[in-house]
């Protein structure tokens, strides 16, 4: 498939359209060796190389970065009051990246960032029930009755229940902690079942999302690309096949 020369240089994260467009006037990108001529120049992903200053540019349609989201920023590609969950991926990043799914302002952990529209509507898909789970701290004391209660369902003020959702007590006192594992996504759902039972959510951190576990390794704020084994997985779990089948 051929595209722009600007189109491809602003996909590999070369910079936006015109910066792209400034570099290939200077005679900064080369196509086959050859210095290129223009912006609007027709060039082949799988067959032409592309290079920025000597370096070779590699060309990927879709890309996926697992990210460490910190408490504190908020899940969108921009905002005007808040710092977002695309500010700490490379720079220049590609425009077309953005989350998969949304955590809460204060709520911490793993988030998908791609520009893969098919692995996200896959992944968010009510009907394939991919299931998520978080480490939370809880004030109050969580029992074997919440157990009971989030496997049956909880009403958390909506036309139907819950689905039936994995409580898993690591500790109990005044302040609990917990692992909840869910297979939907509803508005703020892990803090209104809490508060159904009647606790509230101090502290929450998506640890897991499908295959995907969140690493030790990776701080608030850091980011890197999933490996190969990682995707996958996650082509299983959605049934996708690879980006050039698509």
């Amino acid at each position: 498939m051929a595209m722009r020369l600007d189109k491809y240089l602003t996909e590999t994260g070369a910079g936006t359209r015109s910066e792209v467009k400034k570099l290939i006037r200077a005679g900064q990108v080369t196509i086959n060796g050859e210095i290129a001529g223009k912006p609007e120049q027709k060039v082949s992903e799988k067959t032409d190389v592309v290079c920025l200053r000597g370096k070779h540019l590699t060309y990927r349609q879709y890309e996926y970065y697992l990210y460490h989201k910190p408490a504190g920023c908020v899940t969108a590609t921009e905002d005007n009051l808040h710092r977002t969950v695309m500010e700490d991926l490379p720079d220049p990043v590609r425009k077309d990246l953005f989350p998969v799914g949304r955590l809460d302002l204060d709520t911490e952990g793993l988030l998908l960032i791609t520009n893969d529209g098919a692995m996200a509507h896959a992944l968010l898909s009510p009907a394939r029930h991919v299931p998520k789970t978080y480490l939370a701290r809880v004030a109050g004391r969580v029992t074997d009755a919440d157990v009971n209660l989030f496997q049956n369902g909880v009403d958390i003020g909506e036309e139907r229940l819950t689905r039936p959702a994995k409580l898993e007590i690591l500790s109990a006192g005044e302040t609990s902690e917990i692992l909840l594992t869910i297979t939907e996504g509803k508005f703020h759902q892990v803090k209104r079942m809490f508060h159904a039972a009647g606790k509230e959510v101090t502290y929450l951190k998506r640890v897991r999302m499908g295959p995907l576990a969140l690493p030790d390794t990776l701080a608030p704020g850091e980011y890197r690309a999933l490996t190969e084994d990682e995707l996958g997985e996650l082509r299983k779990v959605t049934g996708l096949t690879g980006a050039a089948d698509r």
